[in-house]
């Protein structure tokens, strides 16, 4: 049997997209895939989606918290384009027919002024680049059945991404120490998740420097302009039919996503290619 390339890989994540049916980790008949197959992976599902005239807007950083890296045995973050068909505004109904097995993620989100090109960025230099920054939700989802994933699995399926619903931007400022920026999480009105900026890479600055650092030593700029979702504020919470989940933050507001009808498999529409 031959192994499946990065572009059969990349396939079979595009109709689990299309047609919401997970498919079986990757890592179960490759166990020694790692990140840089995963990324390569990642690299020709984002082909095939710009193909069909999707655009990408920024990028996300996964795996930014302590513990997310110990259960995944890493000491890095990973990360994944952010398409601009995934984004909604503030109070947003998303269609839980949409997605295989959603959770709600709060974050902190910024965008670029200024460019940043890597390697050898520091906070500093990544904090004068941030123009503005917005309360941000974002809802992961993983094409792999059961979220049984491992590193290569999830780099692979676009770090999990599904999409994700930001609030207004505003101003960012040099005085604000976005490691203690709070936010509470509530889901269908009952506190169920709280956190700080810090638990994004201990500041959710870093992230930037750290995402500029590793496209520079690929030969890539983060473009004024692009978005930057710096990672979790705590642990993702699953999100069913009919919820309502809002996350309250300090200075940012608050911003809350809605969960609709589920749309029977009948309905569900493939992604035109």
């Amino acid at each position: 049997m031959i192994a499946p390339d990065a572009r059969s890989r990349a396939e079979i994540l595009y109709e689990a997209r299309a047609t919401q049916q997970p498919v079986a980790p990757f890592t179960d008949d490759d166990p020694t895939l790692g990140a840089a197959g995963g990324y390569a992976v990642q690299r020709e599902l984002t082909a095939l989606l710009l193909a069909d005239g999707d655009s990408v807007v920024g990028y996300k950083a996964g795996l930014t918290s302590a513990p997310m890296q110990e259960m995944f045995g890493v000491d890095t973050p990973d990360f994944a384009p952010v398409f601009g068909s995934t984004l909604h505004a503030d109070g947003a109904v998303l269609d839980r027919g949409r997605f295989i097995a959603p959770k709600v993620e709060a974050e902190i989100v910024f965008r670029l002024a200024s460019p940043l090109t890597g390697p050898g960025v520091g906070v500093e230099q990544a904090r004068a680049a941030i123009g503005e920054v917005a309360a941000g939700l974002e809802i992961v989802d993983s094409r792999i059945v059961d979220w049984r994933i491992r590193l290569a699995d999830t780099i692979a399926d676009l770090a999990s991404s599904g999409a994700a619903v930001l609030g207004s931007w505003v101003e960012a400022t040099s005085g604000t120490d976005y490691r203690r920026l709070g936010v509470t999480f509530r889901r269908n009105g009952e506190v169920v998740a709280s956190g700080t900026g810090a638990a994004a890479l201990g500041d959710p600055v870093a992230v930037v420097a750290w995402l500029a650092n590793v496209f520079g030593e690929q030969g890539i700029t983060l473009e004024a302009g692009h978005l930057v979702m710096t990672g979790a504020l705590h642990a993702a919470v699953p999100l069913e039919h009919g919820d309502t989940c809002t996350a309250e933050f300090d200075q940012l507001g608050a911003i809350t996503v809605h969960a609709g009808r589920a749309v029977p498999p009948d309905e569900k529409r493939g992604i035109p290619r």
